[in-house]
């Protein structure tokens, strides 16, 4: 099981090929880290939230935040030793052997397949928003929701995947200056929110704070998780860092900071200005988020509510008298969230693509178009694929899929940390884990208690896929793998490929030119 190690010294020889200059100060980073992390979840899951912890939801962020915080350390560290494509995929390989390897890079399929389905469905909820809004276009539930969200097929959502995986295929690559600019909508948006909303607030929209008690605050947290998820691109910066030692954990507990403070105002907000109650059945028992028994509570409401709402913050400013303010929010998450889809779905690529060179999956994956150098066998597959997880899934339930995935990966990458330091002691560390016996544990720790906290259903899913994973595993990659068959190669393109595109800095400072 622990036998097969791709040799670390093998992957570093080749990382050591390409030296990047160290410009990047702590500013920077947290810059960057805040760029990489707002975006998607509080724009799409607060009404997810609200259904699950109601006001608790606040107490959610922290957590969330706090486990991204340790794990970021842990994450750190491996990603300024091995600083190649792959992400956690390459660290295992590195130090816990192929088939735990393969276990982590078949779960960082669900952190970044899926969670760019839950972006896709996100961003059809504002675009439907502005449609009604704008033009008077009213869509209905039929076309614009899958089957769970009481729908038939969400196509604004299927055909925004369609689009961004031919954007990668041809090898479209954003410019620096368009990237800073939907960073600073992005903030702008939320920002312009937090203002408006915040004055209005009624402290009796905050009683009572957790109707369903702790354990609803940690399946919130469960769920906001995925609200952090891009704050791996700091780690991942750590060979452009001047002083990594210094400047990382600035950068990372900084940029994780101000996201929390962001978060926490913001839905301060929805919860103070419209109120963030669950809705109950007959029975007195919350309803699951996502389901079709939230859509039926929904149809019957006389008022529409937080929790019901695909665009909470437009939909939130629009309610307290900011109508055309609330749509120009809609527009801003219009336009942001499909760079987030394609951040995904590249990371996604790459991953597939780095296994396939290693033998552990089909050598027609690894495959590059002859007129774009993009690797568009694997890209069409992966898009058919999110488009149609995006057509038929509701936004939470694939938000909490993607975070099995992500948190198993991140608990991975914080047990090889420990590993590792025991048997390579003396290895050179540009970044060191702070207090490494206590972060790493609770790194760990942190991530299963989230885990734990998803619903059973999202569980099931994930040991389902693992045990699907573990049958591809012993039925082709393991007697294909290189490593398996004496063929320790390491590629120059791996070595240069980035495991996901840094969003540039405001003011359009790119790291990835």
């Amino acid at each position: 099981m622990f036998g097969r190690v791709k040799p670390l010294d093998a992957i570093l020889a080749t990382a050591e090929k390409k030296s990047l200059h160290r410009s990047l100060g702590a500013f920077q980073l947290t810059m960057l880290g805040v760029g990489a992390i707002i975006g998607t979840g509080i724009f799409v899951l607060t009404a997810e939230a609200a259904q699950k912890a109601g006001p608790g939801m606040m107490i959610s962020f922290i957590i969330a935040g706090f486990v991204c915080a340790v794990a970021a350390l842990c994450y750190a560290e491996m990603a300024s030793m091995v600083p190649v494509s792959g992400s956690a995929y390459t660290y295992s390989y590195a130090v816990m052997g192929e088939m735990l390897a393969w276990m982590v890079g078949w779960a960082l399929v669900l952190e970044y397949a899926v969670a760019a389905g839950a972006v896709a469905v996100g961003w059809s909820g504002y675009f439907t928003g502005l449609l009604r809004e704008f033009l008077g276009l009213d869509l209905g539930t039929m076309w614009t929701a899958g089957p769970i969200d009481g729908g038939l097929f969400n196509v604004p959502a299927f055909l925004i995947s369609l689009f961004v995986t031919w954007l990668l295929i041809i090898g479209t690559k954003e410019s620096a200056f368009v990237n800073a600019i939907l960073v600073a909508v992005k903030i702008a948006a939320l920002t312009l929110f937090v203002v408006l909303a915040v004055p209005v607030m009624n402290s009796q929209n905050f009683e009572p704070f957790a109707p369903l008690g702790f354990g609803g605050i940690s399946a919130a947290a469960a769920s906001i998780f995925f609200a952090y998820v891009g704050f791996d691109a700091v780690s991942t910066a750590a060979e452009e860092t001047k002083n990594p030692q210094r400047n990382m954990p600035i950068g990372l507990i900084g940029s994780l900071a101000i996201c929390t403070l962001f978060y926490l105002l913001v839905a301060a907000g929805v919860i103070g200005s419209v109120g963030a109650q669950p809705l109950f059945d007959a029975a007195g028992n919350a309803i699951a988020p996502g389901s079709k028994e939230l859509a039926a509570a929904c149809a019957a409401q006389a008022t529409e509510v937080v929790v019901c709402s695909k665009e909470a913050l437009a939909w939130t400013l629009r309610e307290i008298g900011w109508q055309q303010v609330g749509n120009l929010v809609g527009l801003a998450a219009g336009l942001a969230l499909p760079s987030v889809i394609l951040m995904m779905m590249f990371g996604q690529t790459r991953i597939f693509f780095v296994m396939s060179r290693d033998g552990l999956l089909p050598e027609v994956l690894s495959k590059v178009h002859p007129k774009y150098r993009t690797p568009h066998v694997v890209t069409m597959i992966t898009g058919v694929f999110v488009a149609f997880f995006a057509a038929l899934f509701p936004v939470g339930a694939l938000a909490d899929i993607s975070n099995s995935g992500t948190l198993f990966a991140f608990a991975m990458v914080a047990i090889a940390v420990l590993v590792l330091r025991k048997r390579d002691p003396n290895r050179a560390r540009p970044f060191r884990t702070p207090a490494v016996m206590l972060v790493a544990p609770l790194a760990a720790i942190g991530c299963v208690y989230l885990f734990w906290s998803l619903s059973a259903y999202t569980k099931l899913l994930f040991v389902g896929w693992a045990a699907v994973g573990l049958l591809v595993y012993f039925g082709y990659s393991r007697s294909r793998s290189h490593v398996g068959l004496g063929r320790v190669e390491v590629h120059e393109e791996d070595a240069d490929a980035p495991q996901q595109p840094v969003p540039p800095l405001p003011g359009g400072i790119d790291i990835n030119d």
